[in-house]
């Protein structure tokens, strides 16, 4: 049996993360920053309620006669409970015969063309420490994304703002700045296996240092950017920041629409259709926070009974790193023209290169992952570099004018040509015809 050691990590981080703001809360009462003691309270509280929600929801405590463990859940302790049970599972786990056991199927990578299918026994206990480690994984990308990172960019603005980088303060980012690359880890591992659930994955620890790197840079650069603009430009931020996010909120359910399939049902037997709504709009709401600082792993398709779209798509993936790209470089180019007088000794042309290089190294790291380090690569129709190439083709294809228009203009050049060449040869018979003519209007 494995050790749980992803749902030590994630308590740990969630336990760190939250002392640290209630610390940097204090010291902004203290300091009389009522603003920021305020928005930093709301981005440590809500997504700590939101994990709570969370994880009820998937261990369906609400059914069930524990009112003890719902009470700490309202406390905000329902992450200490959940790891409590979980090492109990863990170290009592084969002291006592277990009634029954259940017997999955899973496939194994294929080799030489080949896939082996393997019967495994799964007892009760190891199927309850994989329901723990499911909703602690889930609760770590809510954490990450509509907490982490919201307070990650409220403290870099602020240290850009006062021009100051306190030790609470800097240590508290590097904590978020974790606990993002890490639930965005967890995006990826989860994406991984929920697509390929018919088999037996087994991620190397070279797939977590591509991941890690990837994810690292790709949310540095992107926060960075955002606190720049939006200390240059604080009244453009709130339109950019809303079209990003309700652009990617509505664009599941707006294929949903085009699709024309009947409303999903089978999301939890005991949820009325408002419920169910309710659930389907805050995964949107959290599929749209992700997006919003890197790219989700896991794609929401409303129309499909896991509600996640299992086909690997290189062209959205293709089009999503070039819009950002732009996006990040036009901001960028934003910030440089309107800077202000806080940024009088910082070398802009080169914190614009560097955050730029940056965003290309997580493209890079991201690129490793998928040609050489993602578990599944052989169940891939098609590599990275295939899927890339193409998109590229595709791309040219749509630049490249009409051959209509491209004959057209060869034909209007050669018309030219052509009636140049007569007109001078016409010149030159006229001067043999005339050479008397000539010589005298030369003279």
């Amino acid at each position: 049996m494995k050790f749980p050691g992803s749902v030590l990590v994630s308590l740990s981080l969630f336990v760190a993360e939250t002392a640290a703001a209630l610390c940097l809360s204090g010291a902004y009462r203290a300091a009389g920053d009522r603003m920021w003691q305020w928005l930093t309270l709301l981005f440590a509280l809500l997504p700590c309620a939101l994990v709570q929600l969370s994880l009820v929801f998937i261990h369906r405590d609400v059914s069930r006669d524990r009112p003890l463990v719902l009470l700490l859940h309202l406390l905000q302790l329902g992450p200490l409970v959940r790891c409590v049970e979980v090492f109990y599972i863990y170290f009592h786990a084969g002291r006592v015969e277990e009634p029954y056991v259940s017997i999955t199927k899973k496939r194994q990578m294929p080799k030489d063309g080949y896939s082996e299918e393997i019967e495994k026994e799964v007892g009760q206990a190891e199927g309850k420490l994989c329901t723990h480690r499911s909703a602690f994984s889930r609760a770590s990308v809510i954490q990450a994304f509509l907490g982490s990172a919201p307070q990650l960019t409220l403290q870099l603005y602020i240290c850009v703002l006062q021009q100051e980088i306190t030790a609470a303060r800097s240590i508290f980012m590097v904590l978020s700045l974790l606990s993002i690359v890490y639930g965005a880890l967890r995006c990826n591992i989860l994406a991984i296996k929920i697509k390929y659930d018919d088999y037996d994955v087994s991620v190397k620890p070279a797939a977590y240092l591509c991941i890690f790197m990837w994810r690292s840079f790709e949310i540095a650069t992107r926060v960075t950017v955002l606190v720049l603009f939006s200390s240059v430009l604080q009244i453009w931020t709130l339109p950019v920041v809303l079209v990003n996010f309700f652009g990617f909120f509505f664009y599941p359910w707006i294929l949903f629409w085009q699709s024309k399939s009947p409303f999903p049902e089978n999301i939890e037997k005991a949820l009325s259709r408002v419920g169910t709504t309710i659930v389907l709009c805050l995964l949107t709401f959290l599929y749209a926070g992700i997006n919003m600082f890197c790219w989700s792993a896991v794609q929401v398709k409303l129309n499909d009974p896991d509600l996640i779209n299992k086909s690997q798509n290189w062209y959205r993936l293709t089009v999503y790193y070039m819009l950002r790209f732009i996006e990040n470089a036009f901001l960028l180019l934003m910030w440089y023209i309107y800077k202000t007088d806080i940024y009088l000794y910082v070398c802009a042309p080169l914190l614009v290169l560097q955050l730029l290089i940056g965003y290309c190294m997580a493209v890079l790291f991201m690129l490793v992952f998928y040609q050489f380090c993602h578990p599944c690569k052989k169940l891939f129709s098609s590599s990275i570099s295939d899927g890339l190439l193409s998109c590229f083709k595709f791309l040219c294809f749509i630049c490249k004018p009409p051959k209509s228009t491209v004959l057209m203009d060869k034909a209007e050049v050669k018309s030219e040509n052509t009636d140049e060449t007569r007109s001078s040869s016409k010149t030159i018979n006229s001067q043999k015809e005339n050479p008397h003519q000539s010589v005298s209007s030369n003279a």
